[in-house]
Protein backbone atom coordinates (compact mmCIF):
# COMPACT_ATOMS: atom_id res chain seq x y z
CA UNK A 1 0.00 0.00 0.00
CA UNK A 2 1.18 3.53 -1.19
CA UNK A 3 1.85 6.26 0.90
CA UNK A 4 0.40 9.76 0.40
CA UNK A 5 2.09 12.52 1.06
CA UNK A 6 1.21 16.10 2.37
CA UNK A 7 -2.46 15.80 1.45
CA UNK A 8 -3.39 12.31 3.36
CA UNK A 9 -2.03 9.25 4.03
CA UNK A 10 -3.85 5.74 2.51
CA UNK A 11 -5.78 3.47 4.99
CA UNK A 12 -7.47 0.49 4.25
CA UNK A 13 -10.63 2.41 3.54
CA UNK A 14 -9.00 5.30 1.43
CA UNK A 15 -7.21 8.34 2.04
CA UNK A 16 -7.57 9.78 5.60
CA UNK A 17 -8.68 13.00 6.65
CA UNK A 18 -5.69 15.07 7.31
CA UNK A 19 -7.38 16.83 10.39
CA UNK A 20 -7.16 13.39 12.49
CA UNK A 21 -3.34 14.50 12.40
CA UNK A 22 -4.01 17.91 14.03
CA UNK A 23 -2.32 17.80 17.24
CA UNK A 24 -4.32 17.88 20.65
CA UNK A 25 -4.27 20.83 22.80
CA UNK A 26 -2.68 19.72 25.36
CA UNK A 27 0.08 18.37 22.72
CA UNK A 28 0.36 21.82 21.79
CA UNK A 29 0.58 23.32 25.12
CA UNK A 30 3.34 20.87 26.13
CA UNK A 31 5.57 22.90 23.24
CA UNK A 32 8.23 24.07 24.82
CA UNK A 33 8.11 27.23 22.95
CA UNK A 34 4.29 27.76 24.25
CA UNK A 35 5.11 26.77 27.44
CA UNK A 36 7.31 29.61 28.03
CA UNK A 37 4.58 31.81 25.93
CA UNK A 38 2.12 30.84 28.47
CA UNK A 39 4.31 32.35 31.47
CA UNK A 40 4.82 35.52 29.60
CA UNK A 41 1.58 36.01 28.24
CA UNK A 42 -0.70 33.69 30.50
CA UNK A 43 -2.18 30.20 29.46
CA UNK A 44 -5.80 31.77 28.41
CA UNK A 45 -3.96 33.79 25.89
CA UNK A 46 -1.86 30.87 24.58
CA UNK A 47 -4.65 28.40 24.41
CA UNK A 48 -6.87 30.83 22.30
CA UNK A 49 -3.35 31.17 19.76
CA UNK A 50 -3.72 27.50 19.81
CA UNK A 51 -6.97 26.86 19.30
CA UNK A 52 -7.09 29.51 16.22
CA UNK A 53 -4.40 27.70 14.77
CA UNK A 54 -5.83 24.30 14.91
CA UNK A 55 -9.02 25.37 13.21
CA UNK A 56 -7.00 27.16 10.44
CA UNK A 57 -5.92 23.33 10.11
CA UNK A 58 -9.26 21.99 10.02
CA UNK A 59 -9.90 24.83 7.06
CA UNK A 60 -6.86 23.67 5.03
CA UNK A 61 -4.81 26.47 5.95
CA UNK A 62 -2.13 24.86 7.60
CA UNK A 63 -0.84 21.54 7.44
CA UNK A 64 -0.84 19.69 10.94
CA UNK A 65 2.68 20.07 11.23
CA UNK A 66 2.68 23.67 11.14
CA UNK A 67 -0.09 24.07 13.92
CA UNK A 68 2.64 24.71 17.18
CA UNK A 69 4.59 26.91 14.66
CA UNK A 70 1.42 29.53 14.11
CA UNK A 71 0.60 29.31 17.51
CA UNK A 72 3.73 30.86 18.51
CA UNK A 73 3.65 33.33 15.65
CA UNK A 74 0.64 34.80 16.21
CA UNK A 75 1.15 35.30 20.09
CA UNK A 76 1.61 38.93 20.72
CA UNK A 77 4.86 40.48 19.59
CA UNK A 78 6.39 36.83 17.89
CA UNK A 79 8.98 35.48 20.33
CA UNK A 80 9.54 37.79 23.66
CA UNK A 81 11.78 40.83 23.06
CA UNK A 82 15.61 40.65 24.61
CA UNK A 83 16.09 36.73 23.70
CA UNK A 84 19.23 35.51 25.58
CA UNK A 85 22.19 34.33 23.37
CA UNK A 86 25.20 32.83 24.17
CA UNK A 87 27.83 35.48 23.47
CA UNK A 88 31.33 33.73 22.30
CA UNK A 89 32.48 36.55 20.39
CA UNK A 90 35.60 37.22 22.60
CA UNK A 91 34.50 40.84 23.28
CA UNK A 92 33.67 41.02 27.10
CA UNK A 93 31.34 44.25 26.51
CA UNK A 94 29.85 43.93 23.87
CA UNK A 95 27.85 46.99 23.43
CA UNK A 96 25.09 45.36 20.84
CA UNK A 97 24.75 42.32 23.23
CA UNK A 98 23.75 44.87 26.02
CA UNK A 99 27.39 46.01 27.83
CA UNK A 100 28.14 43.56 31.37
CA UNK A 101 26.24 40.10 32.33
CA UNK A 102 24.42 40.86 35.23
CA UNK A 103 25.74 38.23 38.02
CA UNK A 104 23.71 35.81 39.88
CA UNK A 105 23.32 37.90 43.11
CA UNK A 106 22.07 40.99 41.10
CA UNK A 107 19.43 38.94 38.91
CA UNK A 108 18.31 37.69 42.25
CA UNK A 109 18.13 41.43 43.48
CA UNK A 110 16.08 42.16 40.41
CA UNK A 111 13.74 39.49 40.88
CA UNK A 112 13.00 40.81 44.07
CA UNK A 113 12.49 44.22 43.30
CA UNK A 114 9.95 43.57 40.78
CA UNK A 115 7.53 43.72 43.57
CA UNK A 116 6.72 46.09 46.27
CA UNK A 117 9.91 46.93 48.17
CA UNK A 118 11.27 49.91 50.64
CA UNK A 119 12.96 51.44 47.86
CA UNK A 120 11.98 54.81 49.47
CA UNK A 121 10.53 53.72 52.93
CA UNK A 122 12.23 53.12 56.50
CA UNK A 123 10.16 50.08 57.65
CA UNK A 124 11.58 51.07 61.74
CA UNK A 125 9.69 54.26 61.17
CA UNK A 126 6.98 53.87 58.29
CA UNK A 127 8.04 57.03 57.14
CA UNK A 128 9.35 58.20 53.44
CA UNK A 129 12.91 57.38 53.61
CA UNK A 130 15.88 58.33 50.94
CA UNK A 131 15.59 56.71 47.62
CA UNK A 132 18.13 53.94 47.07
CA UNK A 133 20.09 54.57 50.49
CA UNK A 134 21.02 50.86 49.99
CA UNK A 135 22.68 51.68 46.61
CA UNK A 136 24.11 54.67 47.37
CA UNK A 137 25.55 53.29 50.80
CA UNK A 138 27.20 50.61 48.61
CA UNK A 139 28.60 52.36 46.29
CA UNK A 140 30.64 55.24 48.89
CA UNK A 141 31.87 51.83 50.33
CA UNK A 142 33.32 51.02 47.08
CA UNK A 143 34.73 54.58 47.08
CA UNK A 144 35.62 55.64 50.28
CA UNK A 145 37.46 58.73 48.84
CA UNK A 146 34.41 60.34 47.66
CA UNK A 147 32.69 62.44 50.33
CA UNK A 148 29.29 61.59 48.54
CA UNK A 149 27.73 59.99 45.70
CA UNK A 150 24.74 59.94 43.41
CA UNK A 151 23.36 57.61 40.76
CA UNK A 152 21.48 58.91 37.80
CA UNK A 153 20.40 56.05 34.58
CA UNK A 154 23.87 56.37 32.18
CA UNK A 155 27.27 58.09 31.79
CA UNK A 156 26.12 60.35 29.49
CA UNK A 157 23.04 61.47 31.36
CA UNK A 158 25.97 61.60 34.79
CA UNK A 159 28.28 64.37 32.44
CA UNK A 160 24.86 66.38 31.74
CA UNK A 161 23.64 66.51 34.58
CA UNK A 162 27.04 68.38 36.03
CA UNK A 163 27.47 70.26 32.98
CA UNK A 164 23.92 71.61 33.08
CA UNK A 165 24.09 72.12 37.36
CA UNK A 166 27.59 73.82 37.07
CA UNK A 167 28.01 75.24 34.04
CA UNK A 168 24.95 76.15 32.49
CA UNK A 169 25.35 79.63 30.89
CA UNK A 170 29.20 79.56 31.79
CA UNK A 171 32.51 77.84 30.06
CA UNK A 172 33.54 74.35 30.54
CA UNK A 173 37.47 74.19 29.69
CA UNK A 174 38.41 70.82 28.02
CA UNK A 175 41.37 69.53 25.50
CA UNK A 176 40.53 69.21 21.94
CA UNK A 177 41.74 65.84 21.76
CA UNK A 178 39.17 65.11 24.16
CA UNK A 179 36.11 65.65 22.43
CA UNK A 180 35.00 62.52 21.68
CA UNK A 181 32.28 60.76 19.91
CA UNK A 182 30.29 58.27 22.43
CA UNK A 183 28.51 56.06 20.57
CA UNK A 184 26.13 56.04 18.05
CA UNK A 185 26.67 58.96 16.58
CA UNK A 186 26.99 61.20 19.83
CA UNK A 187 29.25 63.82 20.15
CA UNK A 188 30.43 64.82 23.32
CA UNK A 189 31.16 68.32 22.33
CA UNK A 190 27.08 68.37 21.09
CA UNK A 191 25.94 66.52 24.50
CA UNK A 192 27.64 69.19 26.77
CA UNK A 193 26.75 72.53 24.35
CA UNK A 194 22.83 71.08 24.42
CA UNK A 195 23.09 71.96 28.33
CA UNK A 196 23.38 75.44 28.01
CA UNK A 197 27.24 75.58 28.75
CA UNK A 198 29.66 76.94 26.51
CA UNK A 199 32.79 74.73 25.68
CA UNK A 200 36.88 76.85 25.57
CA UNK A 201 38.76 74.36 23.43
CA UNK A 202 42.54 74.33 25.03
CA UNK A 203 45.46 72.58 22.91
CA UNK A 204 45.84 70.94 20.06
CA UNK A 205 44.68 66.87 18.69
CA UNK A 206 47.22 65.50 20.13
CA UNK A 207 49.12 67.78 22.34
CA UNK A 208 47.82 69.90 25.71
CA UNK A 209 49.88 71.33 28.02
CA UNK A 210 48.96 72.77 31.72
CA UNK A 211 49.49 76.01 30.23
CA UNK A 212 47.05 75.70 27.99
CA UNK A 213 43.80 75.44 30.47
CA UNK A 214 45.56 78.22 33.03
CA UNK A 215 45.34 80.82 30.05
CA UNK A 216 41.88 79.87 29.25
CA UNK A 217 40.61 80.31 32.41
CA UNK A 218 38.23 83.35 33.87
CA UNK A 219 35.36 84.58 35.73
CA UNK A 220 33.17 82.53 33.30
CA UNK A 221 34.76 78.71 33.86
CA UNK A 222 32.22 76.64 35.04
CA UNK A 223 34.82 73.71 35.44
CA UNK A 224 38.02 72.05 34.07
CA UNK A 225 36.64 68.65 32.02
CA UNK A 226 39.26 65.69 31.59
CA UNK A 227 37.89 62.82 29.20
CA UNK A 228 39.21 59.02 29.27
CA UNK A 229 39.52 58.51 25.18
CA UNK A 230 37.71 55.08 25.58
CA UNK A 231 37.44 54.08 22.08
CA UNK A 232 40.90 54.70 20.75
CA UNK A 233 44.64 55.37 21.56
CA UNK A 234 46.84 58.41 20.49
CA UNK A 235 50.60 57.50 20.25
CA UNK A 236 53.84 59.21 18.80
CA UNK A 237 54.13 62.90 19.16
CA UNK A 238 51.42 63.47 22.12
CA UNK A 239 50.99 65.23 25.73
CA UNK A 240 48.22 65.17 28.08
CA UNK A 241 47.76 66.46 31.62
CA UNK A 242 47.27 64.54 34.54
CA UNK A 243 44.67 65.04 36.39
CA UNK A 244 47.46 65.71 39.95
CA UNK A 245 48.57 68.72 37.72
CA UNK A 246 45.29 70.36 36.83
CA UNK A 247 43.77 69.92 40.27
CA UNK A 248 46.31 72.94 41.09
CA UNK A 249 44.26 75.02 38.98
CA UNK A 250 41.64 77.14 40.95
CA UNK A 251 38.76 75.57 39.74
CA UNK A 252 36.20 72.35 39.86
CA UNK A 253 38.09 69.08 37.94
CA UNK A 254 35.34 67.15 36.63
CA UNK A 255 37.09 64.00 35.34
CA UNK A 256 34.47 61.34 33.06
CA UNK A 257 36.17 58.33 33.26
CA UNK A 258 33.76 56.14 31.64
CA UNK A 259 34.37 52.43 32.25
CA UNK A 260 33.46 52.26 35.87
CA UNK A 261 36.75 50.83 37.06
CA UNK A 262 36.55 51.64 40.65
CA UNK A 263 39.67 50.53 41.91
CA UNK A 264 43.22 49.58 40.33
CA UNK A 265 42.96 46.33 38.03
CA UNK A 266 46.02 45.05 37.25
CA UNK A 267 45.36 43.43 33.86
CA UNK A 268 44.35 47.39 33.20
CA UNK A 269 47.21 49.41 34.04
CA UNK A 270 46.20 51.89 31.45
CA UNK A 271 42.46 52.24 32.86
CA UNK A 272 41.92 55.25 35.08
CA UNK A 273 40.17 54.11 38.11
CA UNK A 274 37.30 56.45 40.53
CA UNK A 275 39.73 55.57 43.67
CA UNK A 276 42.81 57.08 41.98
CA UNK A 277 41.54 59.51 39.87
CA UNK A 278 39.44 61.03 43.16
CA UNK A 279 42.95 60.69 45.02
CA UNK A 280 44.22 62.97 42.28
CA UNK A 281 42.49 65.45 42.76
CA UNK A 282 39.73 65.50 41.03
CA UNK A 283 36.38 67.20 42.36
CA UNK A 284 33.96 65.26 41.00
CA UNK A 285 34.54 61.92 38.75
CA UNK A 286 31.23 60.88 36.45
CA UNK A 287 31.57 56.67 34.95
CA UNK A 288 29.06 54.03 33.76
CA UNK A 289 27.87 51.17 35.57
CA UNK A 290 27.40 48.64 32.92
CA UNK A 291 30.84 48.39 31.60
CA UNK A 292 34.11 47.40 34.21
CA UNK A 293 32.31 47.86 36.52
CA UNK A 294 30.03 44.68 35.68
CA UNK A 295 26.23 45.86 36.41
CA UNK A 296 23.18 47.56 35.15
CA UNK A 297 23.05 50.60 32.96
CA UNK A 298 24.36 53.44 35.02
CA UNK A 299 25.54 56.58 35.49
CA UNK A 300 27.58 57.44 38.67
CA UNK A 301 28.57 60.53 39.95
CA UNK A 302 31.55 60.62 43.10
CA UNK A 303 33.30 63.23 44.38
CA UNK A 304 33.29 66.93 46.48
CA UNK A 305 29.99 65.99 48.97
CA UNK A 306 29.19 69.77 48.27
CA UNK A 307 29.60 69.42 44.29
CA UNK A 308 27.60 65.77 44.28
CA UNK A 309 24.86 67.30 46.84
CA UNK A 310 24.46 70.38 43.88
CA UNK A 311 24.10 67.92 41.64
CA UNK A 312 21.34 65.96 43.55
CA UNK A 313 19.13 68.97 44.14
CA UNK A 314 19.36 70.28 40.69
CA UNK A 315 15.91 69.93 38.92
CA UNK A 316 17.20 67.91 36.04
CA UNK A 317 18.30 65.32 38.55
CA UNK A 318 14.78 64.02 38.67
CA UNK A 319 14.19 63.58 35.14
CA UNK A 320 17.26 61.10 35.41
CA UNK A 321 16.51 59.13 38.54
CA UNK A 322 17.03 55.69 37.98
CA UNK A 323 14.11 52.85 38.69
CA UNK A 324 13.87 50.71 41.53
CA UNK A 325 15.64 47.71 39.24
CA UNK A 326 18.60 49.45 38.40
CA UNK A 327 19.11 50.38 41.96
CA UNK A 328 18.45 46.94 43.15
CA UNK A 329 21.01 45.12 40.62
CA UNK A 330 23.54 48.28 41.19
CA UNK A 331 23.74 47.54 45.18
CA UNK A 332 24.14 43.86 44.76
CA UNK A 333 26.89 44.34 42.13
CA UNK A 334 28.62 46.48 44.21
CA UNK A 335 28.58 44.17 47.07
CA UNK A 336 29.06 40.89 44.90
CA UNK A 337 32.71 42.20 42.99
CA UNK A 338 32.97 38.76 41.46
CA UNK A 339 30.53 39.64 38.17
CA UNK A 340 30.14 37.71 35.25
CA UNK A 341 32.70 40.58 33.31
CA UNK A 342 35.50 40.25 36.04
CA UNK A 343 35.60 36.61 35.23
CA UNK A 344 35.61 37.30 32.05
CA UNK A 345 38.12 39.51 32.45
CA UNK A 346 40.37 36.73 34.43
CA UNK A 347 39.70 33.72 32.98
CA UNK A 348 42.41 31.51 33.25
CA UNK A 349 43.96 30.59 29.51
CA UNK A 350 44.19 27.04 30.79
CA UNK A 351 40.79 26.60 32.23
CA UNK A 352 39.35 28.18 28.69
CA UNK A 353 41.70 26.19 26.52
CA UNK A 354 40.39 22.77 28.49
CA UNK A 355 37.36 23.64 28.01
CA UNK A 356 37.32 24.42 24.52
CA UNK A 357 38.89 21.23 23.71
CA UNK A 358 36.41 19.29 25.38
CA UNK A 359 34.16 21.06 23.06
CA UNK A 360 36.16 20.16 20.14
CA UNK A 361 35.97 16.51 21.37
CA UNK A 362 32.49 16.05 21.74
CA UNK A 363 31.55 17.30 17.76
CA UNK A 364 34.79 15.46 16.57
CA UNK A 365 33.12 11.78 18.32
CA UNK A 366 30.06 13.08 16.43
CA UNK A 367 32.12 13.56 13.32
CA UNK A 368 32.00 17.03 12.88
CA UNK A 369 35.44 18.77 12.35
CA UNK A 370 36.95 21.65 14.44
CA UNK A 371 40.14 22.93 15.44
CA UNK A 372 40.89 24.94 18.94
CA UNK A 373 43.05 27.64 17.79
CA UNK A 374 44.90 30.75 19.75
CA UNK A 375 42.68 34.13 19.63
CA UNK A 376 42.33 37.23 21.08
CA UNK A 377 39.69 38.99 23.12
CA UNK A 378 38.90 42.20 24.00
CA UNK A 379 37.39 44.15 26.71
CA UNK A 380 35.00 46.46 24.56
CA UNK A 381 32.27 48.45 25.93
CA UNK A 382 34.59 51.91 25.30
CA UNK A 383 36.98 50.21 27.74
CA UNK A 384 40.73 49.35 27.55
CA UNK A 385 41.27 49.67 23.74
CA UNK A 386 44.40 49.00 23.65
CA UNK A 387 44.36 45.62 26.18
CA UNK A 388 44.37 42.22 24.33
CA UNK A 389 43.38 39.11 26.38
CA UNK A 390 45.14 36.32 25.12
CA UNK A 391 42.84 33.89 24.72
CA UNK A 392 41.44 30.51 22.65
CA UNK A 393 38.77 29.55 20.03
CA UNK A 394 36.55 26.89 18.47
CA UNK A 395 37.28 27.02 14.27
CA UNK A 396 34.43 26.22 12.27
CA UNK A 397 33.70 26.79 8.72
CA UNK A 398 32.02 30.75 8.27
CA UNK A 399 28.76 29.36 6.79
CA UNK A 400 27.79 27.78 10.43
CA UNK A 401 28.36 32.09 11.72
CA UNK A 402 24.50 32.54 10.46
CA UNK A 403 22.79 29.06 11.38
CA UNK A 404 24.42 29.49 15.16
CA UNK A 405 23.02 33.33 15.34
CA UNK A 406 19.32 32.31 14.15
CA UNK A 407 19.55 29.53 16.57
CA UNK A 408 18.02 28.34 19.91
CA UNK A 409 19.82 29.40 21.91
CA UNK A 410 21.34 32.31 19.59
CA UNK A 411 25.17 31.51 19.58
CA UNK A 412 27.24 34.81 18.45
CA UNK A 413 30.87 34.24 17.47
CA UNK A 414 32.92 36.29 15.02
CA UNK A 415 33.90 35.48 11.44
CA UNK A 416 38.13 35.70 10.74
CA UNK A 417 39.60 34.99 7.74
CA UNK A 418 36.94 32.93 6.47
CA UNK A 419 36.16 30.93 9.78
CA UNK A 420 34.24 31.19 12.65
CA UNK A 421 35.48 31.49 16.08
CA UNK A 422 34.15 30.80 19.10
CA UNK A 423 35.56 32.10 22.16
CA UNK A 424 34.33 30.56 25.54
CA UNK A 425 35.44 33.38 27.72
CA UNK A 426 32.18 34.77 28.00
CA UNK A 427 30.31 31.71 27.57
CA UNK A 428 29.49 30.83 31.53
CA UNK A 429 30.84 27.38 32.15
CA UNK A 430 27.40 25.85 33.02
CA UNK A 431 26.03 27.12 29.72
CA UNK A 432 29.18 24.54 27.82
CA UNK A 433 26.25 21.67 27.34
CA UNK A 434 23.91 24.30 25.34
CA UNK A 435 26.88 25.57 23.86
CA UNK A 436 27.03 21.82 22.41
CA UNK A 437 23.58 21.14 21.54
CA UNK A 438 23.58 24.19 19.48
CA UNK A 439 26.84 22.66 17.35
CA UNK A 440 25.64 19.13 17.01
CA UNK A 441 22.59 20.69 15.88
CA UNK A 442 23.65 22.19 12.85
CA UNK A 443 22.77 20.94 9.73
CA UNK A 444 25.54 19.11 8.14
CA UNK A 445 25.43 19.70 4.10
CA UNK A 446 24.71 16.51 3.23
Amino acid sequence: MEAAGAEGRTTADGPEDPRRRIPRTDVLLADPRLTAAAQLHGRPRVKAAVTAAQQRARRGELRPDQVADAAVAALPGGPPAGRAVLNATGVVLHTNLGRAALGASAVEALVTAAGHTDVELDLTTGRRARRGRDTLDALAAAVPDAGAVHVVNNGAAALVLAATALAAGREIVVSRGELVEIGDGFRLPELLESTGARLREVGTTNRTSLADYAAALGPATGFVLKVHPANFVVTGYTAAVPVAELATLDVPVVVDIGSGLLVPDPLLPDEPDATTTLRAGAALVTASGDKLLGGPQAGLLLGRADLVDRLRRHPLARALRVDKLTLAALAATLRDPATPTRAALHLSGTALRDRTERLREALGAAGRKAEVVPSVAVVGGGGAPGVELDSWALALPEEYAAPLRLGDPPVLGRVVRGRLLLDLRCVPPEHDDRLRSALLNLPTGD
